[in-house]
Formats: structure tokens, sequence, C-alpha cells
């Protein structure tokens, strides 16, 4: 029967490395046996030393592209990644609206790891408005969540309150990262369901620039674990171990922040805390 096979549609840009964005989603998509598809939204001209340019995409290839794949494909899942502006936030937002792909994953990508501007300021507003009411998971890094929330985060108490803000902005789960963080033994994160459970997923701080990408990564293996009918928690638990593992087990690729090891099989290092 067609499309019985788990798939998973990256909304993203692209990363001419191959260590982040569209190109790590489908690098995890695979390892986590699922279908990968695209809908790319930018094209950069990047490496692991940083972003030297990028373009959007005019919308209406980003509309043609959401009409294609939804003609003729079945997604269990999507998730999103660098949305460039405004328009562009607007327009992916129009599209999810119409289609059904699935749970969403957003991952609202602003800073590449050189420093790179990936989304513009007064975008901000319209993922906080169009795009994060639509999400089943926000995964923000410390420096996101700040943006989103307007307050500052120097504590854990204070991750607390940035997952409870988020999901007030309409995101039904929230996943705030501490890899941002300055504990140097630990890189924790924490998780707020829609039932208002909660938990902390901490896994052992590996001192390394090859981290380029950990975002996507996470976001994209997440997506590929609802796309075979795993639980949320579940799903964020092996989304942590994989990226953990593949932090863990290096690869030497470029001379900046190299990208991760998605050949790896999820790592056993996590702890979860439910208190």
């Amino acid at each position: 029967m067609a499309n019985e096979f788990p798939q998973v549609v990256t909304i993203a840009g692209t990363d001419s490395g191959g260590g982040a964005g569209v190109m790590a989603d489908l690098k995890t998509l695979q390892a986590r046996h699922v279908f990968g598809q695209a809908v790319i939204v930018a094209v950069t001209a990047q490496n692991t030393l940083g972003v030297q340019d990028f373009m959007a995409l005019p919308t209406k290839l980003i509309d043609e592209q959401f009409a294609s794949l939804a003609a003729d494909l079945k997604p269990r899942a999507c998730k999103t990644g660098m949305l460039a502006d405004a328009e562009h936030v607007h327009a992916v937002v129009e599209n999810l609206k119409k289609v059904d792909f699935g749970p969403l994953i957003v991952d609202p990508v602003m800073i590449a790891k050189g420093g790179a501007a990936l989304l513009a300021a007064d975008a901000i507003q319209t993922v906080r408005e169009e795009l994060v009411p639509l999400a089943t998971l926000v995964t923000p890094n410390l420096p996101e969540a700040v943006a989103l929330t307007d307050r500052l985060i120097e504590s854990t108490a204070d991750m607390i309150e940035a997952a409870k803000l988020i999901q007030q902005l309409g995101a039904k789960n929230v996943m705030i990262k501490g890899g941002h963080g300055d504990n140097p033994e630990l890189a924790s994160d924490f998780v707020l369901l829609a039932d208002g459970s909660h938990f902390w997923l901490s896994a052992p701080r590996i001192a390394t620039k090859r981290t380029h990408g950990t975002g996507d990564t996470l976001s994209a293996c997440i997506a590929a674990e609802l796309a075979k009918g795993a639980d949320l928690s579940i799903a964020i638990e092996t989304g942590k171990a994989f990226v953990a593992a593949a932090i863990k087990a290096t690869i030497q690729v470029g001379h900046g922040h190299g990208p991760l090891n998605h050949w790896v099989t999820p790592s056993t290092e996590v702890s979860r805390d439910d208190h």
C-alpha cells in the first residue's frame, strides 16, 4: 500500500557545508529509519567557519513544494528550522494550516553556531504569534528562549519559567535546551508537557567545538520517532540520547564548528529527573 512507510518533512534552509539545516535533518531521518522529505525555505553558503551568505526562496516556490508533497506523500510528522524572515515564516504557517503533515516540531532557529543571524529580528514576533501556536513541541536553546520570552535566563528556575511562558504562547509542549548553560559537567534540558507534567534530561557535557547542527538533529530525531508512533516523552529522550552520542563520537570535518556523527545509535548516558 502506498505511503505505509513512516515519512517526515523538514521545512528549513540548506547548509552547503552539510552539517546543519536540511542536510542534518535528512541524515538524521535516514539514521532513524524514516523517509525524509523537504520544503526548502532558504539556501545558504555555509561551512564550519560560518555563514557567508544566504537567500530565501520565493514564497510561490515554497507554496508549490508544500502542494507537491501533499498531493502524493503522507508525512506522519514535520519540523521547521531556518525560516529567514517574517514573510517566509508567514508563508510556512499558511501552508501548514492547509496540509496534514502530522505533529509539528518547531526548532526556532535564530543564530548559527558561528554567530550569523538566520532569522530577521522583525520575524521573532511572527514566530511567537503565528508559528509557535501550531507547534506540538517547541525546542529553543537558551538564547532563542530569551528572544521568545523577552526574559533573561540565568538559572534553572528561569528555564522553568521560560517554558511556561512559551507554553502560554500556544505551544502544547516545550523543551528548553541547556547546551548554552554554564554547568561544566552536564548539559541539562527542561521539558514541560501539555498536561503540566515536566522533567529534566541531562547528558555529560563534552568539551568540543564539533556541535554544528545539534538543534536540527535533535528536532529531526524527535520528529522521526513520532512518525514511527513513539510517545512524545520517549521521542524527546531518544532525541537527547541520539544527539549526545553524535557529539561524543566526533568526526573530524572542517576547521571550525564541526558537524555531528549521524551514524551513531542513541547513547544510554542520558538521565531523566521528574522532580
